[in-house]
């Protein structure tokens, strides 16, 4: 009997303990990695932060006071902005990652024509525009546009042919408009002679993860002689992480990752011969903000920038809207942001150990590690075409294939698929070979592949109940870490959650 009590007794202590353990765990607030070695931010004037090469800040509080602003200098790599803070934070001012404007063409700029046609930056993290057409001859392949960066890049206009008659060999005139840049939805279309050009897509998902910015819009055409404006860049991306309690404060506070507006075009006389076009708004950005609470109702946006005005051309697009996610065990905030932020508990900050893809090397150039996206790789004038570029997989199953494509300053995109992946799961290769147009490009790389039925509808809750089919990974020469897409049998596209890429990982692995 009294062994018996004693192990009614032990099992009850048992049981008392296990409830305080869940108790202290339930009360546990979130914890933002902050080590707290930055110190505090509590500038007094408007600042320019120099990212590290991480783009990683560890603060112990923050405390932006109102009318200051504070911006960003971009490290080498263009990360996201990643402000870690171990107490509180309180923005009375603006924190602000908006891409920037291109700039103004013709009589509309500055009165210096080598700038018409300039690009806007993206913010950190985030893509940059298209480059505007320069005026030329008739069918001159630098009038055309440039396509703006990023997933979600704008589209510049092509040429023109309606019932085989060529637009500009009859009037000399630009063809048309740069499309917004897209994100958390689609960019603006352009308007065009004879052909609505395609606009940026949609691409990301709502939880950020991995963090990625918007994207650029695409370059209008150039006219005769007058440039086009530029697209416009995509807003930054911006993670806050903070332990204690985040504020926005009413009225003053400002966190912002907008899409940058493109040039104005204006010309002299309205004759064929001086007809130019614009570019496309970049995309809005993203903001995550993460804390135990968030509070106060100042200003969160991420809009997509506007297309500019224009005359006697064709007009640009406006960017679409960004993505804004709000993380916190507690949000006392009752406002709006703009656009229409999506919520949820904490979760994690950081995603580790993704499936990765580089582009290694270019006519046997070695790509520097990790790239810059600011001419990683020179290649003398004389490089005969087709050139060699090679890739290196980590996570992918093998015997897929890498879609490679180059975007130049002017002119369409030109892309190749290479050959089966070869190696392992853990490391694998591939190379293809390609024409790249004269002059500068962008290099990005592509690789999707097919899930087995099961793996697909193991994914499927990652994917809002919908069975995955493929998965989709993206590299590029600027820095960035690879994206991974999940995407279902209808085509709906989700970006992989941490689950999502430890479930590939063991995929691809054989576990």
């Amino acid at each position: 009997m009294g062994a018996a009590q004693h192990h009614l007794s032990t099992t009850g202590r048992a049981v008392m303990t296990l409830a305080l353990v869940a108790l202290a765990q339930g009360a546990q607030a979130f914890n933002s990695g902050s080590t707290g070695a930055d110190g505090d931010l509590a500038p007094a004037v408007d600042t320019v932060i120099t990212l590290p090469p991480s783009g990683i800040l560890n603060y112990a509080n923050i405390n932006i006071p109102a009318g200051v602003k504070v911006t960003f200098k971009k490290n080498a790599t263009n990360t996201p902005v990643v402000l870690l803070v171990a107490g509180n934070a309180v923005i009375s001012g603006t924190i602000d990652v908006s891409g920037r404007p291109s700039t103004a063409s013709g009589t509309a700029g500055d009165g210096v024509l080598a700038d018409d046609g300039n690009p806007g930056e993206g913010g950190p993290g985030g893509y940059g525009g298209g480059r505007g057409g320069r005026p030329g001859a008739v069918d001159l392949i630098e009038r055309l546009g440039g396509k703006g960066l990023g997933p979600g890049g704008g589209i510049a206009a092509g040429r023109a042919t309606c019932n085989g008659l060529d637009w500009e060999l009859a009037n000399t005139v630009g063809y048309g408009g740069g499309t917004g840049g897209g994100f958390g939805t689609v960019g603006g279309t352009s308007s065009a002679y004879c052909v609505e050009p395609p606009v940026g897509p949609v691409y990301g998902a709502a939880e950020l993860l991995p963090l990625v910015g918007g994207s650029g819009g695409g370059g209008g055409q150039g006219g005769r002689n007058w440039a086009g404006s530029g697209g416009a860049g995509g807003g930054g991306a911006l993670l806050m992480a903070v332990s204690g309690t985040l504020t926005i404060t009413n009225t003053t506070g400002k966190i912002l990752a907008n899409g940058g507006r493109a040039g104005d075009v204006a010309t002299v006389g309205c004759d064929s011969m001086n007809r130019a076009s614009g570019g496309g708004g970049g995309s809005g950005g993203a903001i995550r903000l993460v804390a135990t609470t968030i509070a106060g109702n100042g200003e969160i946006a991420a809009t997509g920038g506007g297309s500019g005005s224009y005359t006697c051309g064709y007009r640009g697009g406006a960017g679409g809207v960004g993505r804004i996610r709000l993380e916190a065990e507690n949000i006392t905030r009752t406002a709006a942001t703009n656009p229409a932020a999506s919520s949820a508990q904490p979760g994690p900050v950081f995603i580790a150990g993704t499936p990765t893809l580089k582009i290694t090397s270019v006519a046997g150039v070695n790509v520097p590690e990790p790239p810059t996206g600011v001419a990683d790789v020179r290649l003398p004038a004389n490089t005969a075409n087709p050139v060699t570029v090679s890739f290196a997989t980590t996570g992918v199953p093998v015997g897929n294939t890498v879609r490679l494509a180059a975007t130049p300053n002017n002119g369409p995109e030109v892309s190749v698929v290479s050959t089966a992946l070869a190696g392992t799961p853990q490391a694998a290769t591939a190379s293809a070979s390609i024409n790249l147009p004269a002059g500068a490009s962008t290099l990005q790389a592509t690789i999707t592949y097919t899930v087995v039925v099961a793996m697909g509808e193991a994914l499927s809750r990652f994917a809002q109940g919908e069975r995955v089919e493929r998965v989709t990974l993206m590299a590029s020469l600027d820095g960035r870490a690879s994206r991974t897409l999940l995407i279902t049998a209808s085509g709906r596209e989700f970006e992989a959650s941490p689950e999502a890429l430890a479930t590939l990982r063991l995929a691809s692995m054989g576990g």
